[in-house]
């Protein structure tokens, strides 16, 4: 479990398409080579340790002709950024997808002191 100070906690959201492989004939949608995409995400300012992050498929357009299998994750995270990973497999079909995500985490407090 983290624990975390009142006053000093940071949360920090985005949105990212991660692909539209309908438009080009990628490998999602084509279901040939690489099934993953990968995004680095940067925070606007950096945490203390990294954060706790969640990730969620915000749109979605998936061929109904094959079954719908997918993963999405946080993946690296670290005080500055992490990575977007979604994956799919075997049949499915992938035109496009947009990925929302939210990190909590430690930050500086304006009092803090600086020693260093």
């Amino acid at each position: 479990m983290k624990r975390i100070t009142a006053g000093r906690v940071g949360i920090v959201q985005g949105s990212r398409v991660l692909f539209s492989d309908f438009v080009n004939g990628g490998p999602m949608w084509t279901g040939e080579g690489a099934r993953e995409s990968r995004s680095t995400v940067s925070f606007s300012e950096p945490f203390l340790a990294p954060p706790a992050v969640t990730t969620t498929i915000s749109l979605w357009d998936f061929d109904n002709g094959t079954n719908l299998r997918a993963e999405i994750t946080p993946e690296r995270v670290t005080e500055t950024g992490f990575d977007l990973v979604f994956r799919t497999w075997a049949d499915t079909r992938v035109a496009r997808i947009r990925a929302d995500w939210t990190a909590i985490g430690p930050v500086r407090d304006e009092d803090d002191w600086d020693l260093g």
